[in-house]
């Protein structure tokens, strides 16, 4: 079974070396938006594929046989692309997104739905900010001159930036004793971050809990409506049943 990967995600690079493993021909898709980019095994492609028409013809070109979406859960625009190039190809497309977090015992969550909403919100709440919701959501803050901002990104975040910010770059995952200390050492007192779910990035929630400081978390767009599941065991899983049936 010819399987193409739309990845960039840790579970995305999990589920490609689960299928090599298996012997499916997988290809991975990355967008190409990180410098130096975490590959998996297994044929890599990086870049774009030209909007739907594009996908669409990539997908007829090189006779595959499902697409699985593993991308990041707020890569909207590509999910609808997959979803609209699959269709006209007539390929099936799964889903794979890790299920996104559940407030505890003394978290203070201020669920907003989009990056406009957390910036009004913002200065209800606290001064220093540790903003963590990824490169494509800055410019939302960038107009809110009273704050301070710690950013944190892979690559460098390009303009518009808040005008008072500090940036730190890393990749994950990180411990919940080194956000903890992020937190304290920058006198942070409100993050604000996206329900990305997964636990590579969960850990600055729980400093964040330990520490009392207040969790502005951004809702995830919505989902499509075909077949979708929450796990790296549930997806290969489902293309081996696939695969047994001669699907398509």
């Amino acid at each position: 079974m010819n399987v193409l990967v739309l990845g960039g995600t840790g579970q995305a690079r999990r589920l490609a070396d689960a299928l090599n493993e298996r012997k499916f021909v997988v290809t991975s898709s990355l967008a190409g938006r990180v410098a130096v980019p975490s590959l998996p095994q297994g044929d890599v492609r990086i870049g774009g594929f030209g909007g739907v028409d594009g996908l669409a013809a990539w997908l007829c070109r090189h006779g595959t046989d499902v697409v699985v979406d593993a991308t990041h859960p707020f890569a909207a625009r590509m999910t609808a692309h997959a979803v609209a190039a699959t269709a006209v190809a007539g390929v099936p497309l799964l889903v794979l997104r890790r299920r996104g977090w559940t407030a505890g015992p003394g978290d203070r969550w201020h669920r907003v739905p989009d990056a406009a909403s957390a910036a009004a919100l913002l200065p209800t709440l606290g001064q220093r900010v540790f903003l963590s919701t990824g490169r494509g959501d800055l410019a939302a803050f960038a107009a809110l001159d009273g704050l301070w901002f710690l950013l944190r990104s892979v690559d460098p975040p390009q303009p518009p930036l808040p005008a008072r910010c500090e940036v730190v770059r890393g990749r994950g995952p990180f411990t919940a004793d080194a956000e903890r200390e992020l937190l304290r050492e920058h006198r942070i007192d409100v993050l604000v971050t996206r329900d990305s779910g997964g636990e590579m990035t969960a850990a600055k929630l729980v400093a964040a809990r330990e520490l009392g400081v207040p969790v502005v978390l951004l809702d995830r767009p919505p989902a499509p409506d075909v077949p979708a599941v929450g796990t790296v065991e549930e997806a290969v899983r489902w293309l081996e049943e696939a695969r047994e049936r001669g699907a398509p």
